[in-house]
C-alpha cells in the first residue's frame, strides 16, 4: 500500500512538471495545467484519485492563500477600503444573486432552489483571481483592489449562506434561521476581538522571540502553525478556516516581519493551491458536458457576461473609471470554489435537484478554466471595448514618455536605480527610468519621478523612452538573462550608445562585454575596492598609489577579488507613497500637526495634481494629495494609520 501511494505521488508529480512546462511554453496560465491534471486523474479520467483523498490538503491551499492576502491587506488598509468592501461588495452579491434567482424562478425552478442558484452564481473564485493578480503584480492596481474588495465581502457572505441553506431544507425556518445567524455573527465578533488582541500583543512578541533565535526552520514552522491554528479556531467555532487565516495575516501585516512571513509561506501555498485546482478539475463531469453541451454552450457565456456586466455597472455607479470597472468585471466573471460547497450542502439537505446542481458545478468549472485568460487580458479587453485596440503596457501608470534629449536611460528603478537617480537629479542631469514593478512605478510617479512601466527588452518601448536620443544607458538590476536580451535589443537600435551594466559579481563580466556592454560594474567587488581604498588611505598610503592599484585591479578584471564575507544588514529606509482620501484624518491638517517624527518617518514630498508643493510647517493637506514618506519599513504602517485614521 505504501509503495503504491509513493508511486502514485511520483507519477502525479512528474505529470505536473510536464503539464506546467507545456502550458508555460504555450504562454498559458499554470492553473490550466492543474485543472487538466485533476480531470485526467479524477473519476472522469484514470480514476487515480477521489475527492475525499485530496479535499483536506486542497482546503489548506485556500487557508495559506487567505493568510498571504491578509499580509498584503493590513488593518489600516482594510479600514481605508471599507466603503468598497461593504459598499461595492455587498451590492455585487445582492444584485447578482437576486437577478440569478429571478431568472431561475422564471425558468420554473422552485424558490428554495432558486436562492441556492443565485448564491452560487454570485460568488467568484478567490483562489484563481488572487493567484492571477498576484502573479501579474496587479493586486495594488485599481481594478485589483476593487476585485479584492468584492472577494473579501463574498468570503464573509459565505458564513450566513452556510447557515441559511440547511435551514431551507428544514421545516422550521424562521426562528431557527434568525438564531443561527445571530450566533454566527456573535462568534465572528468574538474571534475578531481575540485576534485583534493577539495581533497587537501576542503575535509580535512571539515572532520577536522566534527572530532572536536566528533559526530559519523555527520561523517557517511558527508561520505555518499561526496560519493553521487561527484557521482551526474559526473552523471549530463553525466559521470558515479561510476567514481565520485571513484575519491572522491581516494583523501580522502591520509587523516588520511581513515580507519574511510571505516569503516563507509562498512555497507551501503555491503547492497546496495546485492541489486545490486538481480537486476542482476532478469535479468536471464529462458525461454532463456531452449530454447537455448545447445548454452549457448557452449558459456559460450568459452567466459570465451577466456577472461581468453587473460588477462593471455597479463599479461605475460608485464613481470608478469605466476601464477599471470593466477590468474588474472581467476578473470576477467566473463562478467560485465556495459555490461548489454551497451546491454540495444544498444537495445534502435536498434543497436543489441533483441534475441542476451538477449543471451549476460543470458551468463553474468551465468558467474557472476560462478565468485565467480573461484576467490576464482584462485590461486589453477593457480598452478594446472602449474603442481602442492598442496593447496595454501599463498605460494607467504612464500614458506617454516625455520627449527628452541627451538623457540617461535607467533600466530598473530598484535600490541602485533610485540611488543613481538622486545623484543625477542633484547634478541637473536629465534621466528616465523603466521598471516592471507596477507598485514601485506608481509610487515613484506619485512622488514626481520620471519612471515608466515597461519591459526594456522590447524595442518599441525603448524607442518610446528615447533610446535613440539618449546619452547613455545604465542597466541597474541583476537578471542575467534579461540583461543579455536587453544588450542585443539596444545594440540593434543604437550600436554606438554607451552602456553600463551593474552585476553582483564578475562571473559574466567577459560575456557581458562581448554582448555589447561598454563597462561592467560588479557591485560586490567594487564595494570591496572602496573598502580597500579607505583602509589604505587611513594607513597613510599616498592617494595616487591607491588610485593606480584600484585601476590596475579593474583592468585585470578583479583577479584578486573573488568573494566577500556577508554580514547582518540593518534595515534600510524605504520610500512609500500614500494618497489622502476624502475621509483621511490628515486632510485639512498641517505638516506640523500630523507629527510623524515619533515613528522616525518624514514627509519627503507632497504632490498635488501635477505640481510638487513647497514643504513648510503651515502646508495644509488636501484630498487627493500624494505624500512621499521616508522611514524604516517597520514604522511605515504605523505612519500610514496616523495619516488615514489619526491614531
Amino acid at each position: 500500500m505504501q509503495e503504491s501511494w509513493l508511486g502514485l505521488g511520483l507519477l502525479l508529480a512528474t505529470m505536473a512538471i510536464v503539464a506546467i512546462a507545456l502550458v508555460r511554453r504555450l504562454g498559458l496560465p499554470v492553473i490550466l495545467a492543474w485543472l487538466g491534471l485533476g480531470l485526467l486523474a479524477g473519476p472522469e479520467g484514470l480514476a487515480w484519485l477521489t475527492q475525499d483523498q485530496i479535499h483536506l490538503v486542497a482546503e489548506l491551499g485556500i487557508v495559506f492563500l487567505m493568510f498571504s492576502l491578509g499580509l498584503e491587506f493590513s488593518l489600516p488598509r482594510l479600514w481605508a477600503m471599507r466603503s468598497r468592501v461593504f459598499g461595492l461588495g455587498s451590492a455585487q452579491v445582492l444584485v447578482t444573486g437576486g437577478i440569478a434567482s429571478l431568472i431561475a424562478l422564471a425558468l420554473g425552478v422552485e424558490l428554495r432552489a432558486a436562492i441556492v442558484v443565485g448564491a452560487a452564481i454570485a460568488l467568484s473564485s478567490t483562489a484563481i483571481v488572487l493567484k492571477q493578480l498576484d502573479e501579474l503584480g496587479w493586486l495594488n492596481r485599481r481594478h485589483g483592489e476593487l476585485s479584492v474588495s468584492v472577494l473579501l465581502f463574498q468570503d464573509l457572505a459565505v458564513i450566513p449562506l452556510l447557515i441559511i441553506i440547511p435551514m431551507l431544507g428544514s421545516e422550521n425556518v424562521g426562528t431557527a434561521l434568525v438564531f443561527e445567524l445571530g450566533w454566527a455573527l456573535l462568534k465572528a465578533g468574538a474571534v475578531f476581538t481575540a485576534l485583534l488582541w493577539a495581533g497587537g500583543y501576542l503575535l509580535p512578541r512571539l515572532f520577536d522571540e522566534v527572530a532572536r533565535s536566528r533559526s530559519d526552520e523555527l520561523f517557517v514552522l511558527t508561520t505555518l502553525v499561526v496560519a493553521l491554528a487561527t484557521g482551526f479556531v474559526t473552523l471549530w467555532l463553525g466559521l470558515s478556516m479561510a476567514l481565520g487565516a485571513f484575519l491572522a495575516g491581516m494583523l501580522l501585516g502591520e509587523s516588520q516581519y511581513r515580507q519574511q512571513l510571505e516569503a516563507d509561506i509562498r512555497p507551501f501555498r503555491d503547492l497546496l493551491m495546485g492541489l486545490f485546482f486538481v480537486s476542482v478539475g476532478m469535479l468536471l463531469d464529462i458525461s454532463i458536458v456531452m449530454e447537455h453541451w448545447l445548454l452549457l454552450l448557452l449558459m456559460l457565456p450568459l452567466v459570465m457576461l451577466m456577472k461581468a456586466a453587473i460588477v462593471a455597472m455597479l463599479a461605475v455607479g460608485t464613481g470608478e473609471k469605466i476601464k477599471d470597472a470593466l477590468a474588474t468585471g472581467l476578473c470576477l466573471a467566473q463562478i467560485g470554489e465556495f459555490s461548489f460547497i454551497l451546491v454540495g450542502l444544498a444537495l445534502t439537505w435536498q434543497v436543489i435537484d441533483p441534475a441542476l446542481g451538477n449543471l451549476i458545478v460543470v458551468v463553474g468549472v468551465l468558467s474557472m478554466v476560462l478565468a485565467p485568460t480573461l484576467i490576464n487580458r482584462c485590461l486589453e479587453l477593457a480598452k478594446l471595448m472602449l474603442g481602442s485596440g492598442d496593447r496595454l503596457t501599463g498605460g494607467d501608470i504612464q500614458p506617454k514618455a516625455p520627449q527628452l534629449e541627451d538623457h540617461v536611460l535607467l533600466l530598473g528603478y530598484g535600490r541602485v536605480g533610485q540611488t543613481l537617480a538622486r545623484f543625477m537629479r542633484r547634478e541637473g542631469i536629465p534621466y528616465l527610468a523603466l521598471d516592471l514593478d507596477p507598485v514601485r512605478v506608481r509610487e515613484a510617479r506619485g512622488g514626481g519621478e520620471p519612471v515608466l512601466f515597461g519591459d526594456g527588452r522590447r524595442s518599441e518601448i525603448l524607442k518610446d523612452a528615447g533610446l535613440l536620443r539618449a546619452k547613455m544607458v545604465v542597466v541597474t538590476y541583476d537578471n542575467r538573462r534579461a540583461i543579455f536580451n536587453q544588450l542585443d535589443c539596444i545594440r540593434a537600435l543604437s550600436p554606438k550608445l554607451p552602456i553600463l551594466v551593474r552585476t553582483r559579481d564578475d562571473k559574466t563580466l567577459k560575456a557581458l562585454r562581448e554582448a555589447g556592454a561598454d563597462q561592467v560594474i560588479p557591485e560586490s567587488l567594487e564595494g570591496s575596492l572602496m573598502l580597500v581604498s579607505q583602509v589604505l588611505y587611513r594607513l597613510d598610503v599616498p592617494l595616487s598609489t591607491i588610485l593606480k592599484r584600484l585601476e590596475r585591479e579593474r583592468r585585470r578584471h578583479y583577479s584578486t577579488l573573488h568573494g566577500f564575507f556577508s554580514g547582518e544588514e540593518t534595515p534600510r529606509e524605504q520610500l512609500h507613497g500614500i494618497t489622502l482620501t476624502r475621509d483621511a484624518w490628515a486632510v485639512g491638517r498641517s505638516l506640523q500637526e500630523i507629527s510623524l517624527q515619533q515613528w522616525q518617518v518624514s514627509v519627503e514630498a507632497v504632490q498635488r495634481e501635477d505640481a510638487r508643493q513647497a514643504l513648510d510647517d503651515e502646508l495644509q493637506f488636501q484630498e487627493g494629495d500624494i505624500l512621499l514618506l521616508q522611514g524604516p519599513p517597520s514604522k511605515m504602517e504605523r505612519a500610514e494609520r496616523r495619516l488615514l485614521e489619526g491614531f
